[in-house]
């Protein structure tokens, strides 16, 4: 390794240790040692109150629900769409991904708004609840359900990955044996799909511990508290011993969605189900006759799960106040003039969200150039360390990342006097922090399919590090940088759970007004914002897919 690579590599230990390691440390260390000496009394205090294990028992509870609902439809779709001759299977699976791309905060107040007895829509149709009726999805079952629906695609990408590595040779086979397609289905496919689904049902359980949109919409009102709702109000409340508190629910959420990931790996060992050669050709059964069911079936979920919530968002934002029925005399475009130009909170925070997404975006697609360089051309032992350490503020949930963002910057920087606690920058940082692995892990696999024969050549003539990165490396990757950089960005930009904790006035995101506008009785105006999140999110994920056909196959997570 030449001196500018050493150069290289020692400033991405610094960056990433100090995105990825530092925070975890330094929230470890506030929970058993908040005074800089070991100290257990918080965790005791912690460990010992009512309120901890009321919202842990709930966590589980409906962690565990919503990871059996988000099983059962990703399943479904995955079946239906990964293995058999069902027709528009792009369009399909970017409706069905959708719901993955909105944000939590949205997806309950869509849900609220096509049920609850104000509700625009069902006012107009003459179906609305009577006045005074509790909305049934305030309740532990509404939050399995939502949880379900949003996570579902997590299953269905894993699901859908394994799918295609199962040679259509076996269940041709099993067929010419004598087994009928459901025996074929049971004895061949499901088991060599089963470790995919575990991954998935995996994923779906860690999400849900980790979220904090859908119950604070939806359990807070019905005072039905989660770890991450219970970290908020600690929060809120202040008080001395508030910090190390949350900090010791924080790593109690890590643990459980720790938990859920090593259940998952063990199961997933204890089965072997390699096949040798791999997928010669994908799975593609003649459904026959039935195909205009199946497919009848899977639109007719998209309605429910996509279209209908965001039409009853539409609705509402469109009426004057809430509960008025939405018809021709009472539309309006008023609330999306005042949210877009006229109410200074929700101006900044678009201006806010798209700097922050934006400078993310720019921030880690470098970085994660940097990073699959060395790791997967140079074969960097150290960069492939990086690579993996870059998976751990990923992986645990995001409110734990800003306990962890507020403990580090909570007092000035040592040497240069300049604290960033209250400013953007700790928001900047926790994206950082938080979707480094989002950007790298389709950086990563773009290099593994690329050609370095011209960056070999370019090496071999005479050219230094810096002049092979500028003119052969980035006009290579260029087209993954792009795609990365707007899953990043399409992530950050409503992002609600690293933020919620780390706003002040003024520096409000488009995640943190949704919610705030919701919680505080400003329905309509809440909704106008959604609808235009929305907006943005489906344009740009068009975009990419417009960008789809220069990049390796699987880097956009909506690619049929």
């Amino acid at each position: 390794m030449v001196r500018g690579e050493r150069i290289l590599l020692l400033a991405l230990v610094l960056l990433v240790g100090l995105l990825s390691v530092l925070p975890m440390a330094r929230l470890l260390m506030e929970a058993l040692a908040p005074r800089g000496v070991p100290d257990l009394s918080v965790v005791a205090r912690v460990w010992n109150s009512p309120a901890t294990w009321r919202a842990t028992t709930n966590t589980l509870w409906v962690a565990a629900g919503g990871t059996v609902a988000a099983v059962l439809l990703g399943a479904l779709f995955a079946l239906l769409i990964g293995l058999t001759d069902v027709r528009r299977k792009g369009l399909l699976v970017f409706a069905f991904m959708l719901p993955l791309m909105i944000p939590a905060q949205i997806t309950a107040i869509s849900w609220l708004q096509l049920f609850g007895p104000g509700s625009a829509l069902l006012n107009a149709l003459g179906l609305a609840p009577p006045p005074g009726t509790r909305n049934p999805l305030h309740s532990a079952g509404g939050i399995m359900l939502l949880l379900g629906i949003e996570h579902s695609a997590l299953v269905f990408l894993a699901l859908r990955a394994g799918l295609r590595s199962i040679p259509a040779d076996l269940v041709e086979a099993a067929r010419a044996t004598g087994a009928g397609p459901l025996r074929s289905f049971l004895t061949v496919v499901l088991p060599l799909a089963g470790p995919s689904l575990l991954a998935g049902a995996a994923l779906a359980f860690v999400s849900a511990v980790g979220n904090f949109g859908v119950p604070a919409l939806l359990g807070i009102p019905a005072g039905y508290p989660v770890l991450t709702t219970l970290v908020y109000r600690r929060l809120s409340g202040l008080g001395p011993t508030a910090i190390p508190e949350a900090a010791v629910i924080s790593i109690l959420i890590a643990l459980i969605a720790f938990v859920g990931v090593a259940l998952q790996a063990w199961a997933s060992r204890r089965t072997d189900v390699r096949v040798a050669g791999g997928a010669s050709r994908p799975l593609d059964l003649p459904l026959g006759p039935w195909r205009g069911s199946a497919e009848a079936f899977l639109w007719a979920v998209v309605v429910m799960i996509l279209v209908l919530p965001l039409f009853a968002l539409v609705a509402t934002s469109l009426v004057p106040a809430y509960g008025i029925p939405l018809s021709a005399a009472t539309a309006t475009l008023a609330h999306y003039a005042h949210v877009l130009f006229v109410h200074p909170a929700t101006t900044r925070a678009f201006r806010n969200s798209l700097l922050l997404a934006g400078s993310a975006a720019l921030i880690l697609v470098a970085l994660s150039v940097l990073i699959a360089y060395l790791s997967v051309w140079r074969r960097s032992l150290v960069a492939r360390t990086l690579d993996l350490l870059s998976d751990l503020p990923y992986a645990v949930p995001g409110l734990v990342l800003s306990i962890a963002a507020i403990l580090l910057f909570i007092r000035p920087l040592p040497l240069l006097g300049i604290s960033l606690y209250n400013t953007m920058w700790i928001i900047l940082f926790a994206y950082l922090a938080r979707f480094l692995s989002l950007a790298l892990r389709p950086m990563a696999a773009g290099f593994l399919s690329l050609d370095r024969s011209l960056e070999e050549a370019a090496q071999m003539c005479g050219a230094g590090l810096w002049r092979r990165l500028g003119t052969v490396v980035v006009p290579l990757v260029a087209p993954l940088a792009v795609a990365g950089g707007l899953l990043v960005f399409l992530t950050a930009l409503n992002e609600l759970t690293v933020s919620v904790l780390l706003w002040t006035s003024g520096r409000e995101t488009l995640g943190v007004v949704i919610y705030s506008l919701e919680e505080g009785g400003g329905t309509v105006l809440a909704a106008a914002v959604s609808v235009v999140a929305v907006g943005v999110i489906a344009s740009l994920m068009l975009l990419a897919t417009l960008l789809a056909r220069r990049l390796p196959a699987g880097t956009l997570p909506w690619q049929a």
